[in-house]
């Protein structure tokens, strides 16, 4: 009797176990295949964004490309046991090859900031990276979402719309400037602070991406603290978010910026990227683009995200005093900084 128990046991574990693989191959098989490239991938964001890639289920296709350090990061990242095949990229010459047939392009490649430094003062390193690699975007992979990690973000979107625009391929509805560390930021600050679970928090961030440009409006975030918030603690917590960068440079102490939590942030991003390519309902992020909800050219708001991008670009809903002189005061800011990277991309 106990033999046939036993026997019994293990054929319902063997069919247990058969489902869960049929499920598990089902649903592999059921995802499109997406590939997606990381650009500027053996750096202190490439690196740890590769991985998170490398994990995500709805990547059939890593590329990894940088000018130098590629191929250990690939061959690093490929032994994972995930869906993904991976491949490194290493130098100009093979840029082509990395971009060729992506769905999305994410590029975090560029100098990070170090201890004095603002966003502005990597301008002109990064300023020219981001308009070459645009420039073989537009040639290898013209349809492609362009995720724009590299900063100052606000500067560097507006340089690859132009240099699109050149290339007769710009589509406003593809290209993306990563704010999406705002939210991230602006989510973990408010919950601590207002005794919620972070896991529950939405906080909308709109603007720009760097400094006073970044304004968290928590006057609209859930679910409602429960715990009373000063106005000082409002402006406490916005600050905070918009030295976050800040915060992590001078913690590592000329050793590095905030490369971990860009990273996932900026997989967080790419995520709802290709669910939205998938064909998922109701993917909405805040991010960077162009927009016409304020006079800038463009804009940080929330945004669908669908089959072609962009799908809907949300307006910035009731704002309460102090978020109404926020966005005012950011915006002068924000247009300098985006007439700069114009400028840019037409005089070079």
């Amino acid at each position: 009797m106990r033999t046939a128990m036993y026997r019994s046991l293990a054929a319902t574990r063997r069919a247990s176990t058969k489902l869960h693989l049929s499920r598990r191959c089902y649903s592999v098989k059921s995802a499109p295949e997406r590939k997606v490239a990381v650009l500027g991938a053996a750096g202190g964001i490439g690196q740890p964004l590769a991985l998170l890639m490398k994990l995500n289920p709805l990547v059939s296709n890593l590329a990894l490309y940088d000018i130098a350090g590629t191929p250990g990061v690939a061959a690093d990242v490929s032994h994972i046991n995930t869906r993904s095949e991976v491949a490194g990229y290493m130098g100009e010459d093979q840029l082509g090859k990395a971009l060729e047939g992506s769905d999305v392009v994410i590029i975090p490649a560029g100098v990070p900031r170090k201890p004095g430094m603002t966003r502005d003062d990597l301008f002109n390193i990064n300023a020219g990276i981001v308009k070459n690699l645009c420039t073989a975007i537009a040639k290898y992979c013209p349809n492609a979402l362009v995720n724009v990690i590299s900063n100052p973000v606000n500067s560097t979107v507006p340089i690859a719309a132009e240099v699109f625009k050149k290339a007769g391929t710009y589509d406003e509805k593809k290209l993306f400037g990563v704010t999406t560390l705002d939210v991230v930021r602006a989510k973990t600050f408010y919950a601590g602070k207002a005794k919620v679970s972070v896991s529950e928090v939405n906080v909308p961030v709109v603007g720009g991406h760097a400094g006073i440009t970044i304004l968290p409006l928590l006057s609209q975030a859930t679910p409602k603290a429960n715990v009373l918030l000063s106005d000082e603690d409002i402006k406490a917590l916005t600050k905070r978010t918009q030295d976050g960068g800040t915060e992590v440079v001078e913690a590592k102490a000329g050793k590095g910026s905030a490369t971990l939590s860009m990273a996932y942030a900026g997989a967080t991003f790419a995520d709802a990227c290709l669910k939205g390519l998938n064909g998922v309902p109701d993917v909405v992020e805040c991010s960077f683009v162009q927009s016409s909800i304020t006079e800038l050219p463009f804009f940080a708001s929330k945004v669908r995200l669908g089959k072609n991008g962009v799908e809907e670009i949300f307006g910035l809903g009731s704002l309460s005093d102090y978020e109404k002189h926020g966005l005012e005061t950011l915006k002068p800011e924000l247009r300098a900084s985006i007439e700069k990277g114009i400028k840019f991309a037409n005089e070079n």
